[in-house]
């Protein structure tokens, strides 16, 4: 009984013992993985926060999985959308029918934002930005972006404007807020609502008015992902 009880303590503390050992490596992996990135320039990383050296914006966070899921799109296909045509504002102040004016009969790719958010929103307009850089004369003519406030008793049209600025947003692109009970409509007809602010999806609609052909996709995917999506939505195309 005595060698018993030995043999079990010895097995124990060796499997103790490895599992000490084994631990300070998995945290020292997991220490590694995290980066910091500037939305803007994406290749500006540190593996201390602080503030991009070219544009002066804070460095974002990221880990292992976020950086690959970067450079992965999400499409998720769905029904056609229902949108209303209520009543907005742009960033110069001009009021909009969202649906007659910046929708009807356009290739258009929608995101959506808030401009006293640190997290998600400025690597959501940072990828906007290069994507329309990417794209050039064809914003504004071919395509239009639109991103609309998930907080519009706080952004007013002057504050959408200097924050587009911020990302040298060109013709073609929109900011939209408005009356909160106009948001808040827009926002559940795009599948876009929720309870907090900083809980609004991370996904763009890209969608072809004229053709009736919608998709939803991961607004943080890379620009060649996000330009191709767009591409084959304009030719009424929609990828399985």
């Amino acid at each position: 009984m005595k060698m018993l009880l030995l043999v079990a303590l010895a097995i124990f503390a060796l499997g103790h013992t490895e599992a000490m050992a084994q631990t300070p490596a998995s945290v020292q992996q997991q220490t590694a993985s995290v980066v910091y990135s500037c939305p803007m320039h994406p290749e500006v990383k540190s593996k201390k926060g602080g503030k991009c050296p070219k544009c002066k914006m804070d460095l974002v966070k990221e880990t292992a999985s976020v950086a690959e899921s970067l450079e992965q799109a999400v499409p998720e296909s769905g029904k056609t959308l229902n949108i209303p045509d209520v009543e907005v504002l742009d960033q110069d102040g001009q009021v909009r029918h969202f649906y007659t004016d910046l929708i009807k009969g356009k290739t258009v790719a929608v995101n959506f934002i808030f401009t006293n958010c640190t997290t998600i929103c400025p690597p959501l307009a940072a990828t906007f930005a290069r994507v329309q850089r990417e794209l050039g004369e064809k914003v504004g003519k071919d395509v239009y972006f639109i991103s609309v406030s998930v907080d519009p008793l706080t952004d007013t049209p002057e504050r959408l404007k200097a924050w587009g600025a911020k990302f040298k947003a060109g013709p073609g692109w929109t900011f939209v807020t408005g009356n909160k009970e106009a948001i808040d409509r827009l926002l559940r007809a795009l599948g876009a609502s929720a309870a907090r602010r900083e809980d609004h999806t991370p996904s763009v609609i890209i969608g072809n008015d004229e053709r009736d052909v919608w998709t939803r996709t991961y607004g943080l995917a890379s620009t060649s992902q996000l330009v191709g999506v767009i591409d084959n939505i304009a030719k009424g195309v929609v990828q399985p």
